[in-house]
């Protein structure tokens, strides 16, 4: 393969990695509280989970498992600090 067969295929792939990947994925912003997420940050440390990751696990169980669902719906942790969230 010529040196400008294997770029045009590494671009052609890249392009079609990116377009896809930009297709499947929803930027977004939320607000999240800073005593919660600095908690988060020390034990994320500890694991390989990181923030998107969470959020994309925790977005597919609530769609999917319906425990779950409820007990999201229902917690009431974060309400004892006056939170709105």
């Amino acid at each position: 393969m010529s040196g400008f067969a294997r770029y045009f295929l590494h671009k052609t792939i890249y392009k079609n990695i990116y377009t896809n990947m930009k297709a499947e994925t929803k930027l977004t912003s939320v607000n999240i509280l800073d005593d919660v997420y600095k908690k988060f940050k020390v034990r994320s440390i500890e694991s390989s989970i990181n923030l998107q990751k969470l959020v994309n696990r925790s977005l597919d169980l609530y769609n999917k498992d319906e425990k779950y669902r409820d007990m999201i719906n229902n917690h009431n942790g974060l309400a004892s600090s006056g939170s709105k969230f």
